[in-house]
C-alpha cells in the first residue's frame, strides 16, 4: 500500500517526467519541432499544477523523503508556474538545435525543485539540489555554437561540483553526530546539548554549499558568466525556480533543522552559530553586488550582479528568524523570481532584433516596441524597491521584520547596509531605463515581432508585480496562512 501512496503523492513528478521523456521522443524523431513540442511541455506543467491541488493537505512518507504540507504545495506550484512561463519564453529562441532535448532538460531540472520543496529530509533534498544543478549545467552549455555558452557551463559545473562537494561534506557532519537525516529529528538530537565545534564545521560547510546555490558573495563567481553565456531561456530559469527553491530549502534546513543552533548576528550581542555566517554573506553579497553591478554595461552580466545583491536582501529574512521572517524571505523571493522571468523575457526579444544584450543595444526600445519598454520600465522599477511595485512592498517588509527581530534592534547594522545598497541599486537600473526611453536608435522596429502568446505572458508577468505591489496580501497573506 505504501508504493501506492508514493505514486499517488508523487504524481506531479511523474506526470513531468513521462512529459519530458514524450518531449525529448519527439525532438529525437522530428527536428524543428519547437512548437509541438513546447505545447505539450507546457500542457505537462499545467497537468502537474492540477495533480498538485489534489495533493492532500498533510502527509508524510519515509520519514520526511516526501513532504504534502499547504506551504510545500503552494511553491510547487510557484515552481511549476515560473517553469510555464520559461518554457513560452523558451519559444522566442529559435536558434537553437534540438528544441525537445533543451525542453525536457527545463522539464528535468522542474522534478528536481519539486523533490527539493517536497522533502524534509536531507539525503532526498541532496539528490533534488543535483538533479537541478545538473539541468542547469547542460541548460547553460547548450548552445554548442557559442564559445560563451560552453565556457559559462564549464564555469557553471566547476563551481557547481565543489558546491556540492562542500554540501554533501557538511551534510555527513551533520548526520554523523546526530544520527539522522530528519530535519525535525536532527532539531531535537541539537537541542538535547551544547553544538559541537566539528557539527558546526558542517553547518558551516552546507551553508556555503547553499551560498552558491542563491549566488551569494564570495561564492558568486559563476553568476555573470553564466547569466550571459547561457541561453536566455535557460538564465530566466536559473535566476528564477532555482532561486526560489534554493531559498525555500535553506530556510526549512537552518530554522527547523537547525533552529537552535540560531546564534545572534546583532551588533552588541553577538553569538556563534548560522545566523552571524548568514549575515556575513548577506552584508557580502549586498556590497560587492551593487558595486559590481554599477560598472556593467551588458544587462545581464548587470541583472547576475544585481542578482547577488537581492540575494543578500532575502539572507534577512532568514537572519532574523521565526516565522515572519522566512514569510518575508518566501515573499521577496516569489516577486523577485516574477520580475526577472519578465526581464529576461525582454532581453530575448531585443537580442533576437539587435543580436547583442548591451546597454547600447536597447536604445530607443520605446519607439521601436512600447510594450516591451514599458513592461522593461515596471521589472527595472520593482527590482530597484519603488512604490507602488511588488519590490517596493517586498524590501519594506522584509527590512521591518529584520529591524525588530530580537531585542535593541540587533540587526539595524544589516538593515541600514540594506537601505544604502537599494539606493545604489537605483542608479544602474535608471541607467537601463535612460537607454530605452531617451538614447536614440537607426532601427526602426522589430524584425519579429512578439506573438500574442509572448505578449500576453510579458503582459502577465508586468501586472503581477504591479499587482502584488497594490495588493501584497493576495500573496502574504496566503504564505503567512500556509506556515501557520
Amino acid at each position: 500500500m505504501i508504493y501506492l501512496d508514493l505514486v499517488r503523492l508523487a504524481l506531479p513528478e511523474i506526470i513531468l517526467v513521462v512529459t519530458a521523456l514524450t518531449v525529448l521522443s519527439i525532438g529525437l524523431a522530428r527536428k524543428r519541432m519547437l512548437g509541438i513540442c513546447s505545447g505539450m511541455a507546457a500542457a505537462g506543467l499545467l497537468f502537474a499544477s492540477a495533480a498538485v491541488l489534489q495533493l492532500p493537505p498533510h502527509a508524510l512518507l519515509f520519514h520526511g523523503m516526501i513532504v504534502i504540507s499547504p506551504l510545500n504545495s503552494f511553491f510547487k506550484i510557484v515552481c511549476l508556474a515560473l517553469a510555464f512561463f520559461t518554457v513560452i519564453l523558451a519559444q522566442s529562441k529559435r536558434s537553437l538545435p534540438n528544441d525537445g532535448e533543451f525542453l525536457a532538460l527545463i522539464l528535468l531540472g522542474t522534478v528536481g525543485l519539486l523533490l527539493l520543496v517536497g522533502s524534509e529530509e536531507l539525503l532526498m533534498i541532496f539528490i533534488g539540489l543535483e538533479l537541478t544543478g545538473l539541468s542547469l549545467y547542460v541548460l547553460t552549455a547548450f548552445n554548442k555554437a557559442d564559445t560563451h555558452s560552453a565556457e559559462a557551463g564549464l564555469k557553471y559545473f566547476l563551481f557547481g561540483s565543489m558546491a556540492s562537494a562542500f554540501t554533501l561534506f557538511g551534510l555527513s557532519y551533520i548526520y554523523g553526530l546526530t544520527g539522522t537525516t530528519a530535519l525535525g529529528a536532527i532539531a531535537s538530537k541539537m537541542s538535547a546539548g551544547p553544538v559541537q565545534p566539528l557539527l558546526m564545521a558542517g553547518i558551516v560547510m552546507t551553508l556555503i554549499g547553499f551560498a552558491f546555490k542563491i549566488a551569494a558573495a564570495p561564492f558568486h563567481l559563476w553568476a555573470a558568466d553564466a547569466y550571459q553565456g547561457a541561453p536566455i531561456p535557460a538564465a530566466a530559469f536559473i535566476a528564477s525556480g532555482s532561486k526560489v527553491a534554493s531559498f525555500f530549502v535553506l530556510g526549512k534546513i537552518v530554522l527547523v533543522g537547525l533552529g537552535p543552533a540560531h546564534g545572534s548576528a546583532g551588533w552588541h550581542a553577538m553569538v556563534g552559530g548560522w545566523s552571524p555566517v548568514l549575515a556575513a554573506l548577506a552584508a557580502l553579497s549586498i556590497v560587492v553586488g551593487n558595486l559590481t553591478a554599477l560598472a556593467q554595461r551588458n544587462v545581464r552580466r548587470l541583472l547576475a550582479y544585481s542578482a547577488v545583491a537581492h540575494a543578500g536582501y532575502t539572507l534577512l529574512g532568514l537572519v532574523a528568524a521565526g516565522r515572519e521572517g522566512f514569510s518575508a524571505t518566501l515573499f521577496y523571493t516569489t516577486i523577485y523570481a516574477i520580475t526577472l522571468v519578465g526581464a529576461f523575457g525582454v532581453v530575448a526579444f531585443v537580442r533576437r532584433e539587435t543580436g547583442g544584450d548591451d546597454l547600447s543595444d536597447f536604445a530607443g526600445l520605446r519607439n521601436r516596441s512600447p510594450l516591451l519598454a514599458g513592461c522593461m520600465a515596471i521589472f527595472m522599477l520593482s527590482l530597484a524597491g519603488l512604490p507602488p511595485l511588488a519590490g517596493f512592498f517586498g524590501k519594506f517588509y522584509l527590512f521591518s521584520v529584520a529591524l525588530h527581530a530580537g531585542p535593541n534592534h540587533g540587526l539595524l547594522w544589516l538593515v541600514a547596509l540594506a537601505l544604502l545598497g537599494s539606493l545604489i541599486s537605483l542608479y544602474y537600473y535608471l541607467i537601463i531605463l535612460k537607454a530605452i526611453f531617451l538614447d536614440e536608435s537607426n532601427m526602426t522596429g522589430f524584425a519579429l515581432r512578439p506573438d500574442f502568446l509572448q505578449r500576453s505572458a510579458l503582459t502577465l508577468l508586468a501586472a503581477s508585480v504591479l499587482l502584488l505591489g497594490v495588493v501584497p496580501d493576495a500573496l502574504l497573506q496566503r504564505i503567512l496562512a500556509t506556515l501557520s
